[in-house]
């Protein structure tokens, strides 16, 4: 008898992130049930044998229907708010629902399961986790003093999975993600990320605005190498269970520096002058994380999984400005 391949549960299918790692995904030969408020693309090509399922999962039932006989339960749903960004205010009971809500009711669903081998879930969340320290380097180590509501919520969700791992309820790991950038063609959620927000301001003739000098360092990870690592971490879910692990790349980028060759690579694209780059004041709901500089040592990730993020920056960069490009293109015909 043929045995059947594993089951994966992506949670936010459409989304940046979920929709990069669907499409990682389908290059494999597994069953993968792609859940999303809205129908996610099955991607042209597709190996895998793909279930799309539409649901609210903050409704009653949805929870435990889109997870029901899954192997491995992949978590990257992300709260989409009315502004542009992903800041939440504080007290976002909204925000709270998607963001802590879904994996107490994931844990309360799988507490429910009475036979086979525990269910593997990976958790998608952010090195902003640890909040504001005085290292420019974070390898994991830190103690974690969250500082905005966006942060905090991501680790209440996270002490949730990783409670319920030691319970012996799950095999839970979470993956803790820096600043991602790039495009996603199958995606319904934009890339609200601070590169690809300056590549929309040059390519519509504006100046690239940042709020410091440009010398404040960050970790700049592309969607595809995040996805990948998701999926790697998919394959040694048991090692890494019980745990927190931080992704990037181990570089940390002058964000003045990475303007700059997002206005060149923009000038190249229109075949106009380059767009300024310029130092503006901060808004008033700017954080203290704005200012920090911060790189991310990922070596124990690496070594755990074999995983190495293996797009260069300009590669990287100049897809993620033709995608946005061909989009406005595509909006002003």
């Amino acid at each position: 008898m043929a045995v059947k391949p594993p089951l994966i549960t992506l949670l936010g299918a459409t989304g940046f992130l979920g929709s990069a790692v669907l499409r990682e995904l389908a290059r494999r030969p597994v069953r993968i049930r792609a859940v999303s408020r809205r129908p996610a693309a099955v991607p042209a090509g597709a190996r895998a044998e793909v279930e799309v399922r539409t649901a609210d999962l903050t409704e009653p039932g949805e929870m435990a229907a889109a997870v029901d006989g899954a192997d491995i339960i992949m978590h990257t749903v992300l709260y989409s708010a009315a502004t542009s960004t992903w800041r939440i205010e504080d007290g976002d009971t909204a925000a709270e629902r998607v963001n802590v809500g879904l994996i107490r009711d994931l844990v309360d669903v799988l507490a429910d399961k009475k036979d086979g081998p525990r269910t593997k879930v990976l958790f998608t969340g952010t090195v902003g986790q640890a909040g504001p320290c005085d290292k420019d380097v974070l390898d994991g180590t830190e103690s974690d003093r969250p500082a905005g509501e966006y942060d905090r919520q991501k680790l209440a969700a996270e002490r949730l999975l990783l409670a319920a791992n030691d319970r012996g309820v799950l095999l839970g790991t979470s993956l803790r993600l820096p600043t991602l950038f790039g495009y996603g063609p199958d995606s319904v959620a934009r890339d609200r990320g601070v590169v690809s927000a300056m590549a929309r301001r040059a390519l519509a003739g504006e100046p690239i605005t940042m709020w410091h000098d440009g010398t404040v360092r960050r970790d700049l990870l592309y969607v595809e190498d995040v996805a990948r690592g998701i999926v790697a971490a998919a394959d040694h879910a048991e090692a890494l269970a019980g745990r927190h692990w931080l992704l990037g790349t181990g570089v940390g980028r002058p964000l003045g520096g990475v303007f700059e060759e997002v206005a060149a690579l923009v000038a190249e694209r229109t075949g106009k002058s380059p767009v300024p780059v310029v130092s503006v004041e901060p808004p008033s709901h700017a954080e203290a994380g704005d200012f920090s500089s911060m790189t991310i040592d990922a070596s124990a990730f690496r070594g755990a999984t074999g995983w190495s993020p293996g797009t260069p920056l300009t590669e990287a960069l100049r897809s993620t400005v033709d995608f946005l490009a061909d989009e406005t293109e595509r909006a002003q015909s």
